[in-house]
């Protein structure tokens, strides 16, 4: 008699997205999720694309108006990704896992044991409409330019991989430096209206222009507006060695493809 699948109940686990405020279940990995995703391992473009579609062909239950993976992608964000990894994780692997730290004061390198899920924190926006709002920040080292910020979605560091990534000087740390700019405005003498710059290629060739203090600005400004509110694995170690105490932050990326390739 064939193989026709066993009748099998895979583990749930409901993740918040920090960013939207989504509610989605995730099922845990099978062999075959596994397999998919170790071969991504080749270019950042292919590990973001099938990450996401890892992400969205585990989840159970979807919010309302989220029936697609295209949909998927253009109400998600960076920071809820992160979530739903972290959820994913926790479903699948063990909680328990083990690293190797290196002491910032004395570079003595030591084991230590981690149980994930006492790292995590957690930190909502407060809006329902992180997806649409945006802000005006002026930067003070490039008179009359101001600079649209946003947070992007999945869709958008997608389409900026596939369209950018090609181009000469293009690097994925720049693609996704320049993904929470939507436009340069620049206020020109002459002209009533600013001079919108929207294009992908005219965002990353102003950025690539401006004085070192102005992408400061813009960071900082992204940092207070959106960036600081999501996600993340902290946990605290003291040396063996010299005894000097360290704040660690573990990587979500990088600890989910850990877990999948120690498995």
């Amino acid at each position: 008699m064939p193989f026709t699948g066993f009748k099998i109940q895979y583990p749930e686990y409901e993740v918040i997205t920090p960013h939207t405020g989504y509610s989605f279940t995730l099922r845990s990995l099978n062999v075959q999720d596994e397999e998919k995703l170790k071969g991504s391992m080749i270019s950042p473009q292919k590990i973001a694309e099938h990450l996401n579609q890892c992400l969205f062909d585990s989840v159970v239950k979807k919010p309302e108006g989220i029936t697609t993976f295209d949909s998927f992608l253009k109400n998600v964000t960076l920071k809820d990704r992160d979530a739903l990894l972290y959820g994913l994780y926790h479903v699948t692997y063990e909680d328990i896992r083990n690293y190797e730290l290196k002491c910032g004061s004395c570079n003595h390198q030591y084991p230590i044991t981690v149980k994930a899920s006492e790292t995590f924190n957690f930190i909502k926006y407060p809006r329902k409409d992180i997806l649409k709002a945006r802000i005006k920040v002026e930067l003070p080292g490039s008179k009359g330019v101001t600079a649209i910020v946003r947070q992007p979605s999945l869709f958008d560091e997608i389409s900026n991989m596939r369209t950018m990534l090609s181009r000469p000087g293009s690097t994925i740390e720049l693609i996704t430096e320049t993904l929470i700019i939507e436009s340069f405005l620049e206020d020109i003498e002459e002209k009533t209206e600013p001079q919108v710059y929207s294009d992908r290629p005219d965002i990353m060739d102003a950025y690539l222009s401006l004085p070192a203090r102005d992408k400061r600005k813009i960071f900082n400004a992204y940092e207070e507006q959106f960036g600081k509110y999501g996600v993340e694995l902290k946990m605290r170690s003291y040396c063996p060695s010299c005894g000097v105490e360290t704040n660690h932050d573990i990587d979500l990326v990088e600890n989910f493809f850990r877990a999948l390739y120690g498995a």
